[in-house]
């Protein structure tokens, strides 16, 4: 079926969006310096509450991050936002490769996941406002998570051949140069965008006292904390299981294969449906359910084929998460504040990230494996619970508009 004008194919892309997808994609498979800080902190015999706090300064340096690029992107431009931020990853991640005392390492560990994630709302932004069909906007969004997902199966095998015959202050500046590179890319081919100022400050205030922008993030935490478990609290319940650091390495080249495989066949789906004039919010709660399940079978497991199918299994809901998500975001953004918009949901990974080893651990130690699958498949039930009165606050604002 051909696409018509109104749904581009992704060949008629404009090359603003192919270049920051590429890009995306560069940053995030040479993006050492998140999966590898753990590493390095104990290569510097750090104590467990030095460790604690400086990937703490990480995580709130990334929560904050979002909020403020966001905030940029609706008030110097997208452009601007996105090179100085490449720019101060360009010079934050070495600072965190030479750190050595605990408030080095906390102060650049901050700064370093201020900027980590930057391209993620600028990113959303951009799309919203160069696509002008759901549709299109759609498919670039489950391509862009296609990007992310092999960038990061490249940051583990580069990293992992890597790490011990050149160290990982090496990795560090290497991801550092390819941020720098990327920061030029995005100065060559991205437009200056005049921010919008009649609307914007307002815009900005309402978003945070909107309704429908907090049901969704609040949805889209739920349905996300089963995602981030992946990165957590497998790793937590398979020691507990004997099994080594390799294995946990297979249930990430399981989840990047389920990827690289099921993006190409979703996708294009979900692209069709992004054509109806309702958003995506039945699709959202059915990947809460799904990823729940997913994740929580790996509280079933104790082997490493049993993780690994636990992580295939959840790939499907985490693709369908993302573009379902960013599809109902693109929906109630005002024009003006999408980069804040953007933003705000942004947070909402970073928050996941927090949550998942804090409810992991807590439930590891009151009731073991088992509480843990309980625990995921409460919060991906929760997360789809909490479409019902999304979708119906959408419809009765859609009704009222009409």
């Amino acid at each position: 079926m051909s696409a018509s004008p109104l749904s581009p194919a992704p060949k008629r892309w404009p090359p603003v969006i192919w270049a920051l997808l590429i890009g995306t994609f560069a940053v995030r498979a040479a993006g050492f310096v998140y999966p590898y800080l753990p590493y390095r902190l104990d290569e510097l015999h750090q104590d467990t509450a030095a460790v604690s706090t400086v990937l703490a300064l990480w995580g709130a340096g990334w929560f904050a991050g979002q909020l403020l690029c966001g905030w940029l992107a609706d008030r110097i431009g997208r452009r601007a936002t996105l090179a100085s931020a490449m720019a101060v990853a360009a010079a934050g991640f070495p600072l965190l490769a030479e750190a050595r005392t605990p408030m080095a390492l906390g102060m650049a560990a901050a700064l370093s996941g201020l900027v980590y994630d930057a391209p993620r709302p600028i990113l959303t932004a951009v799309v919203a406002d160069t696509v002008a069909d759901e549709s299109g906007r759609a498919r670039i969004t489950g391509w862009r998570h296609f990007a992310v997902n092999l960038g990061a199966a490249v940051t583990g095998l580069v990293g992992g051949a890597l790490a011990e015959p050149v160290g990982i202050p090496v990795l560090f500046w290497c991801n550092a140069l390819v941020c720098a590179v990327f920061a030029v890319v995005v100065l060559r081919v991205l437009p200056p965008s005049a921010p919008e100022r009649v609307l914007g400050h307002r815009g900005h205030r309402e978003a945070f006292t909107d309704p429908l922008l907090w049901l969704l993030w609040l949805a889209s935490l739920l349905t996300l904390v089963p995602v981030a478990a992946l990165f957590s609290v497998l790793p937590m319940m398979m020691a507990q299981d004997g099994l080594p650091p390799t294995a946990y390495g297979w249930t990430q080249v399981a989840s990047a294969a389920a990827v690289i495989g099921l993006s190409p066949l979703l996708t294009p789906w979900l692209a069709r449906r992004a054509k109806r004039p309702a958003p995506m919010v039945g699709l959202l709660g059915m990947s809460g359910i799904i990823l729940g399940a997913g994740m929580g079978s790996a509280g079933l497991a104790s082997s490493v084929a049993g993780y690994s199918a636990a992580a295939a299994l959840s790939v499907p809901g985490e693709i369908v998460a993302f573009v379902a998500a960013t599809d109902i975001l693109n929906r109630i953004t005002p024009p003006t504040s999408r980069g804040v918009y953007a933003g705000i949901w942004g947070t909402t990974l970073a928050t996941a990230v927090l949550c998942a080893p804090a409810l992991g651990g807590w439930a590891l130690a009151h009731g073991g494996h088992h509480l843990v699958a309980l625990t995921l498949l409460t919060t991906g039930l929760l997360g789809a619970a909490l479409c019902l009165p999304l979708a119906a606050l959408l419809h009765r604002l859609s009704r009222a508009s009409a």
